[in-house]
């Protein structure tokens, strides 16, 4: 982060500031929200959440070498006082954000903000954009999935003045939450990966996902650009008014940025010739497992190619990189000679699918040696009042896929052993991580698939099995 005075925070910020009279206080480290992250010279920002307030560790910070708290009610430590922490943490890193474009302007430079959202396939855009973004300068992104209203600010304030581009992750689970995000960081340029089922619940339909999916563009400065997926119907459709519009596909139709010969090898790595603007093109061999991944990488590519990098580059990139980010479709075999696909972080339908088709195409070549599919499948949360239809068509598209056992993770999930079950599968329901553990039966030549929301604590069964 960039260093401000004490009083600076507090105009940024709209807070009131209680320190020492005489005092200098310098933010000069980092802005965090965990006492145990905290270093010398950070700001923590005390949040009240469900299960802890942020307020009981601010002295914590302070000892650990905070100089300051963002805060919402008196403090013994120098703190600003706001009404709302994570509201105020918006407020800084649009103010930090705006001073940064300002200063590069002035010297002849820019500061870039790019934003993904999507339904499925933000996290591996944004990590792969971010490596393509680094090839051309000082580039900042978020770790993990930073992508609501306190890990994007978070991400925001990690700039300095030497930073030339900022990939953003922009999720939503309601109506109005990107207009929010983008109101913090206006985007220079602006990708839609696809319209799922992710957060139905949230919104209350599928147009409404896509109402909310489209805030994005609407978050573009005047004369930025859209890239779109040309091969979901519902992103095509989405009007930019006044920005350049760029698309990818991942299915050779017509497109800025297209994939043309597709391949799939013997561990669903796919390979595709990358073609530009229907002339340049370059062939790319994802370290990335499960031909979904195309899209994204595609997305990537047509972002970074707009901002001036080479085709030969980008593909060069791109056929480098594997996964950036924790449980996001790991694959690896264990000691015992059983495949392990990890891809545990989040789920939804969308997503669901694309793992069992890699379940699928793993399994094959063990078949013939006795091996096995398994999945567990944790509940997908957040779908209102079709979660027991979309759990069933997951079920039912594990059976199709071949699955051999399924194990059921939550109540919520029920409906997809069922389903799981009339297909011709093996189920198995559990109540928790640990009890899903104790139902599997590993053999060596097995491949074993675990995927649901984060809430479903799938992610913990994956780290059980290393």
């Amino acid at each position: 982060m960039i260093a401000l005075g004490a009083a600076e925070v507090a105009a940024l910020t709209g807070g009131q500031l209680f320190a020492p009279a005489g005092e200098e206080i310098v933010v000069g480290g980092n802005v965090v929200r965990d006492s145990r992250e905290a270093g010398a010279g950070d700001l923590f920002v005390a949040i009240t959440g469900e299960s802890n307030d942020g307020h009981a560790y601010a002295q914590r910070a302070h000892d650990a070498g905070a100089v300051l708290t963002l805060a919402e009610r008196e403090l013994p430590v120098p703190h600003v006082r706001v009404e709302n922490t994570v509201a105020a943490l918006g407020r800084l890193a649009a103010g930090v954000l705006a001073r940064l474009r300002e200063q590069a302007e002035a010297g002849g430079e820019k500061l870039t903000v790019l934003g993904v959202t999507g339904s499925a396939g933000k996290t591996t855009t944004k990590d792969l954009l971010a490596v393509l973004c680094a090839q051309l300068g000082p580039t900042v992104a978020p770790q993990a999935s930073y992508n609501n209203e306190i890990g994007l600010p978070l991400t925001v304030l990690k700039c300095t003045e030497e930073t030339r581009y900022l990939v953003l992750e922009m999720g939503a689970s309601g109506p109005g939450h990107i207009d929010e995000l983008t109101a913090i960081a206006p985007l220079d340029l602006a990708g839609v990966l696809m319209v799922g089922t992710a957060h139905l619940g949230g919104f209350g339909s599928a147009a409404a996902v896509a109402a909310a999916k489209a805030e994005i563009l609407a978050g573009l400065v005047h004369g930025g650009v859209a890239v779109l997926n040309a091969d979901d119907a519902q992103v095509a459709a989405m009007s930019a008014p006044g920005a350049k519009r760029l698309t990818f596909s991942a299915s050779g139709r017509a497109a800025t940025c297209r994939a043309l010969d597709v391949k799939l090898d013997a561990t669903s790595r796919a390979s595709f010739d990358l073609e530009y603007a229907g002339a340049q093109s370059a062939r790319v061999d994802l370290r990335l497992v499960g031909a979904h991944h195309v899209a994204n990488a595609l997305a990537a590519a047509t972002f970074a190619l707009e901002l001036g990098l080479g085709v030969a580059e980008a593909a060069a990139v791109l056929s480098t990189h594997g996964p950036a980010s924790p449980h996001r479709m790991d694959v690896r075999q264990s000691a015992d000679g059983v495949l392990v696909i990890d891809d545990s972080y989040n789920a939804n339908e969308d997503s669901m699918r694309a793992a069992l088709r890699v379940l699928q195409d793993l399994a094959a070549p063990r078949r013939e040696e006795g091996g096995r599919a398994l999945a567990v499948l944790g509940e997908m949360l957040e779908l209102g009042e079709t979660s027991a239809e979309i759990h069933a068509r997951v079920g039912q598209a594990a059976a199709q896929a071949g699955a051999d056992v399924v194990i059921a993770l939550g109540q919520a999930a029920e409906p997809l052993g069922q389903a799981a079950a009339a297909g011709g599968a093996q189920v198995f329901y559990a109540s928790s991580p640990e009890q899903a553990r104790e139902l599997l039966d590993l053999r060596p030549g097995d491949v074993v698939l675990i995927k649901g929301s984060h809430g479903s604590g799938a992610y913990r069964l994956a780290e059980a099995l290393n």
